[in-house]
């Protein structure tokens, strides 16, 4: 049965396109959810906008996430922690506390999951933090850590 993808399916397409698939997944599956219609001449124009409209916000949101990066790019995170006289810090600095200091920093919320630190910040001076935004775009943001 051909049908037209009203939203993202995985494994099988994103949304207007027109797939091929069997009676029951149609049937059971697709339909009822609201996943998918029933393929017809005159839906193919149905078709071509809901791929439109889909391609305008994938567009939209990583034009946003690039914006994103190069607010986090451009100027370094300054974080304030309390060190003995070797640089070592008395505790760590975790993603959480990552997360809050880009959150001032880019003026909207990052969710700390994002935020790719291989071990806890552990000694003034700086470092290097990865920070996943969307599939294409990642943005390297330089934390700087300085004694208290």
């Amino acid at each position: 049965m051909k049908v037209i993808l009203q939203r993202e399916v995985d494994k099988l397409g994103l949304p207007g396109d027109v797939v091929a698939v069997a009676d029951g997944y149609a049937r059971n599956f697709l339909i009822p959810r609201g996943l998918a219609a029933p393929a017809s001449k005159g839906a193919e124009r149905h078709a071509d906008r809901l791929r439109m409209a889909h391609d305008t916000r994938v567009n939209k949101v990583l034009a946003q996430a690039r914006d994103l990066a190069g607010k986090l790019t451009a100027t370094p995170i300054r974080i304030k922690a309390k060190a003995g006289e070797e640089g070592k810090l008395f505790g760590s600095i975790t993603v959480a506390d990552l997360a809050k200091e880009l959150e001032k920093a880019a003026g909207q919320e990052i969710d700390r999951k994002r935020i790719h630190l291989v071990e806890p910040i552990r000694s003034v001076g700086t470092h290097e933090v990865t920070v996943h935004l969307h599939p294409d775009v990642d943005a390297a943001v330089t934390v700087d850590v300085v004694s208290q």
